[in-house]
């Protein structure tokens, strides 16, 4: 398995209606978040952006850029209804801290 995938996909769907897409790896979601309206990008965004730059350089754990860009996905209300979060392996998502 490539090193930057997703150990689940996360699933989005950018509104009621609209297909639900699956993001397979860091690099996809990066794609995402770099088509994200400058207007929209907020510091949850910029979390998730900075965890999945840091998987493509090996700084940050593959599975800690998945929860952060889970996290924008959730907040920004783009998480499919039917994605549920893979349980936490061990202690606090460095990724996800302030």
């Amino acid at each position: 398995m490539d090193r930057l995938q997703f150990e689940v996909p996360v699933r989005i769907a950018q509104g009621p209606g609209l297909p639900v897409e699956e993001i397979y790896s860091v690099v996809q979601a990066l794609d995402f978040l770099q088509d994200w309206p400058a207007r929209r990008q907020g510091p949850v965004y910029q979390k998730a952006f900075n965890a999945c730059f840091g998987a493509t350089v090996d700084v940050v754990k593959t599975e800690d850029a998945c929860r952060a860009f889970m996290a924008f996905c959730r907040v920004s209300g783009l998480m499919a209804s039917d994605m549920m979060a893979p349980r936490k392996r061990g202690g606090e998502s460095s990724a996800l801290q302030a």
